[in-house]
Formats: C-alpha cells, sequence, structure tokens
C-alpha cells in the first residue's frame, strides 16, 4: 500500500482532521470524519485509571515503576519508554526500555494466551537513556541509547541470549529503529535538531555484526526524490555521523519509526511532523504538519513513537500535549483514539500492538507524579481494525 498526501488540512470539530487531496489506492478525495470522531467514534468519559477510550475499549494497568508487576516479584523500571510485542507460543511477551541515565536498559513481561500476567524479567543492564527502537524479523529487540554517541543494543525477549552492542549501527543519539525484510535493512532516526535518518546494510541479513551505514541525501523542500550515501565513520568520533555527509537532508528532532508496506514512516518532534519514504519510487513527502492545520485545534501534537496496524492505521503517540495516542487512518483521517488526564508532565511512550492486534500496550513515562519513578505501563483490549 502506499499514500500520497497533498497537505491541506481541516479540522472537524477540533478533534479530528482530514488531509485532504489524498491519492489512496486511486481514490480522489479522503472521506472526512463525523466531527469529533474518527473510526472509532468519540471518546467516553476516563475510566478507573484516568483513560479516555471509544465505546467497547477497556483498560488496565500491568505495571508500575518501582513496584512489582502483579503476579511476580520483579520491580517494574523507571520511566518505560519504547516497546514491542512478540509471539510466545499461545501468548505474547511485551519489551520495554529505560530512558534513564545512568543504567538504563530494558524489561519484559510474558503473558499467557489470555492475557494473564506469567513473568517480568531484566534483559538488559548497565545502558544509557535506552529511548527507543524497533523489532527484528528475527525476533529480537533493538534498544537505542538516546545519548551523544549512543549505541544499539540487539536483545533477547526471552532473556536466554545475552544483549549484544551493535557499533556498526554507528554512535550517535539514537532513537528508533524499523526493519525493512524486502530490502534486508534497518532504518534508525536520530534525536537532533539537526538530525539525520539512516539505513544500516547488513553485511547477512539477520547478522548485525557487521554492514555498512548510510544517510539519506535530499533537498531541503518538504517533497522530492532521495538517495543514501555511506557514512565515512560510523564510530561518530571525532567528527559526528550528521555532519561527515554534506548533502545529508536534516531532520528537527527525529523520534518514532514504522515500515510496512515499502513505506517507512517517522516523526520529527521538533517541527511536529510525521514524514513518509515511498520506498518503490524513492520519494520522499509529509504525510502530517501541525502547522498547515487551517482552522481550529490541530488534532496531533508532540509527535513521538509511532507504529501501524494491518488495517494500515497508524497509531502516534503524544509528548506531552494532550497526552493522546491519535490514529491516521489510510484515508488520512487524523482522530484522537485515547486520551490520558491528570499527567500533563508525562509523555506517552511504547505502542505496541499483541500478536492478534487485540491488546494495545503503551506508558506514561512519568505518570502523575512528573517523575522518572511515576512511570504506568497500560494495557487496552478492544475491537481493533484488523
Amino acid at each position: 500500500m502506499e499514500r500520497r498526501t497533498l497537505l491541506r488540512a481541516a479540522v472537524l470539530g477540533g478533534s479530528s482532521a482530514v488531509l485532504g487531496g489524498t491519492l489512496w489506492r486511486g481514490a480522489a478525495y479522503a472521506a472526512p470524519a463525523q466531527p469529533g470522531t474518527g473510526p472509532y467514534g468519540a471518546l467516553g468519559a476516563a475510566d478507573a485509571n484516568g483513560i479516555q477510550l471509544p465505546a467497547g475499549f477497556t483498560s488496565r494497568v500491568i505495571a508500575r515503576s518501582g513496584q512489582t508487576v502483579p503476579g511476580t516479584s520483579y520491580n517494574w523500571h523507571s520511566a518505560p519508554d519504547g516497546g514491542a510485542c512478540y509471539a510466545d507460543g499461545t501468548g505474547w511477551i511485551y519489551v520495554s526500555n529505560s530512558e534513564i541515565n545512568p543504567s538504563g536498559g530494558v524489561s519484559a513481561v510474558k503473558f499467557s494466551s489470555t492475557g494473564a500476567i506469567t513473568a517480568a524479567y531484566r534483559i538488559l543492564s548497565n545502558t544509557q537513556q535506552n529511548c527507543a527502537g524497533g523489532k527484528t524479523p528475527w525476533n529480537t529487540w533493538l534498544s537505542c541509547e538516546e545519548v551523544s554517541l549512543g549505541s544499539v543494543h540487539e536483545t533477547d525477549p526471552w532473556g536466554v541470549n545475552a544483549a549484544v552492542q551493535r557499533p556498526a549501527l554507528g554512535r550517535f543519539k539514537h532513537e528508533a529503529a524499523a526493519a525493512d525484510p524486502v530490502r534486508q535493512v534497518i532504518y534508525l532516526t536520530e534525536d537532533e535538531t539537526n538530525g539525520c535518518l539512516y539505513r544500516f546494510v547488513p553485511t547477512t541479513w539477520g547478522n548485525l555484526s557487521s554492514g555498512t551505514l548510510q544517510v539519506l541525501v535530499a533537498g531541503t523542500a518538504t517533497s522530492g526524490s532521495f538517495t543514501w550515501t555511506n557514512v565515512p565513520d560510523p564510530d561518530g568520533s571525532p567528527t559526528t555521523t550528521r555532519t561527515q555527509v554534506s548533502a545529508a537532508k536534516k531532520f528537527n528532532g527525529g523520534e518514532g519509526c514504522h515500515y510496512a508496506d515499502n513505506t517507512v514512516w517517522f516523526t520529527t518532534k521538533g517541527d511536529n511532523r510525521v514524514w513518509q519514504l515511498n520506498l518503490a519510487s524513492s520519494t520522499y513527502e509529509l504525510a502530517y504538519d501541525d502547522s498547515l492545520v487551517t482552522s481550529g485545534t490541530a488534532p496531533l501534537t508532540g509527535v513521538d513513537n509511532i507504529t501501524g496496524t494491518a488495517s494500515g492505521d497508524l497509531f502516534v503517540a503524544e509528548d506531552g500535549g494532550n497526552m493522546e495516542i491519535c490514529v491516521i487512518t489510510p484515508n488520512d483521517v487524523i482522530a484522537p483514539f485515547l486520551r490520558i488526564g491528570g499527567q500533563s508532565l508525562s509523555e506517552i511512550t511504547g505502542p505496541a500492538f499483541s500478536p492478534d492486534g487485540r491488546r494495545l500496550y503503551f506508558s506514561s513515562q512519568r505518570g502523575t507524579s512528573g517523575s522518572s519513578s511515576g512511570g504506568i505501563t497500560y494495557e487496552v483490549t478492544g475491537p481493533f481494525r484488523s
């Protein structure tokens, strides 16, 4: 699937939007949502966990920072951030980064086929400010350090194999990673005001111990064609990776990254944009830009982590804003899917769906306290579009 958007946004009812002029599978125009609604309908009143959800959806807390995960003896980490889900027989595992410095790392929670928590444990320790990351097709978790000269660590969600640092993926202020099994590369975002978008081409797909780090090269416009150029020194010292290729395109605060159907979606928090790389045509463009909203209030602010579903929906978490996860449909309808109340000093992190697509996991990184020790990790269950 490929989506091309000509950015003329219109806000409906102050809480949902359509990016008009959309060409989607030959359709001439996206049909607008009803005022105040998206594909799941309007948000209801806050539930017992302080979360507003559409009808038919429920939430539960699965972990709190500094407290034992229910049903286990494991203390959940501070500042939960990026995450992903993995099939585990008839159950599944959710992994979650810890964005603290020092110590960082990654924890995991294991679920049975009914969603009951059966175990929780550590899979990475003694790293720094592990922010986002990405899932590989061979079922490992790439945990990214969001510090200067930070590294990517490849971890085992089952906690059987020791985590391995992957210096070939470059040393820079890493944010997120997304695997492309078609081209057999890993895309990487960089959280700098003049950051770049990278891709790593492994020598052997499935083995990240060696390969070539490349940077996206393009003009200064918000759309056009792009190419890839090798980064001469992925070590990033003494010259940072983002300044080694003069023609590299700069992005303002790279955040979440998601691959699906020959497209890479990634967010830039500094200018509140969602970008897309159309890999089949080697072109890039904007999928969302809040500065082009023509009336009312932008429906999506503080763009951060991003994930997707089999239906083609994108779910974008907000860092701040009004603490929402918003959905962007294949018809470019944008609307809040959920909202967390009373946690304005926090941010939403780590959205990831269970393998069957029926449960969404995410965290409020600093919870109600506004402190990294106040993180809360949630699960939302309901009739997600398949």
